[in-house]
């Protein structure tokens, strides 16, 4: 390929995004002269293609809308990344696309060029998926279209739902945003009946149509949506919880946790509580110790139970310090 068809495919591929492209910037990436930016542009124009041009501190180059656009068009890194991506949606990262995911890898692969096949191929060959612990639930794409529709319309939703404990509901929400979390997806809304935020998962989600009315957006339940889920998500699931004081300060405390584990609130400057859980009271004893700080917990009583066996436990596997006896030993 000529370097002026190589240059011209390459500037095509940039005018494909969706923003104006100053001739100065598209001179510096395509490290040309402005006046060839502008011949550049005018070759396409003869070609069909449509690039409209707009003056000002916030004009420049781009495609017109409303007339026929060119095919996809990527070069290598970014056929490579594309590639990379749908492949880990068909290995299961998006639950209930890894057929369509492999539908279009295949696709994909077939126009590949050669080069490139042997690139992706490889990375087929030599990379390994280490899968998730149980099975992931099959997310319907239609469903999560329809949802993050109503978000961005800002429509509200009626919707069947399985709750926690697997009895169905009916629910009338104002929806806000959709997160992933893991293998799971989240819908967190406004629910309008229990004039509460809540957070559903949308494999339990079965959409109701016509959709609601449009609403007012209210403000996000929390500045990190990503965490706010986490927080819910793991506090729905856990058999055990409780508060602990922690003698350090709330901000050291975020610092050691993830979002998913549990939620901090400060009490002064030196010291903050943790609400937190588990599954077990084991998993929770050892959780709280790998905070590497000092905590009191008084209930529930079995977790206190478990630290108390624990620490006896650790007692027991180290040898006794110097001039003092081991645990339960006669010391006439």
């Amino acid at each position: 390929m000529s370097e002026t068809s190589a240059r011209l495919l390459r500037l095509l591929s940039l005018l494909q995004t969706p923003r104006s492209w100053p001739g100065s910037e598209l001179a510096e990436r395509l490290g040309v002269s402005g006046r060839t930016v502008r011949n550049d542009v005018d070759r396409l124009r003869e070609l069909g293609y449509p690039v409209d041009a707009t003056r000002g501190a916030t004009g420049g180059y781009r495609l017109g809308a409303g007339a026929a656009m060119p095919p996809l068009l990527l070069d290598d890194e970014e056929a490579v990344a594309v590639t990379i991506a749908v492949r880990t949606a068909a290995q299961g990262a998006v639950p209930g696309t890894e057929e369509t995911s492999l539908r279009a890898l295949a696709k994909l692969e077939q126009v590949l060029p050669s080069r490139l096949r042997r690139r992706v191929r490889a990375l087929q060959a030599y990379t390994v998926a280490v899968p998730a612990d149980g099975p992931a639930p099959a997310v319907s794409a239609e469903v999560l279209t329809t949802l993050v529709a109503a978000c961005r319309d800002r429509e509200r939703l009626r919707f069947d739902y399985l709750d926690h404990a697997g009895a169905p509901t009916r629910r009338v929400v104002e929806p806000h945003r959709a997160v992933n979390w893991g293998r799971r997806w989240y819908l967190v809304a406004w629910d309008v009946e229990r004039e509460d935020w809540r957070t559903f998962r949308v494999d339990r989600i079965r959409p109701r149509t016509p959709a609601g009315p449009r609403f007012a957006p209210r403000e996000a339940p929390d500045g990190d949506l990503a965490a706010y889920v986490s927080r819910r998500a793991s506090s729905a699931a856990w058999r055990h919880h409780a508060r602990v004081t922690v003698h350090a300060p709330a901000a050291a405390v975020v610092e050691r946790i993830n979002p998913a584990v549990g939620a901090v609130e400060a009490v002064d400057a030196d010291t903050c509580v943790l609400v937190t859980g588990a599954d077990t009271v084991g998993a929770l004893a050892v959780h709280l110790g790998l905070l590497d700080l000092d905590f009191e917990v008084t209930d529930p009583p079995e977790l206190v139970e478990e630290l108390r066996r624990l620490a006896d436990r650790y007692a027991r596997a180290t040898p006794p310090a110097a001039g003092t006896s081991a645990p339960g030993s006669d010391s006439r």
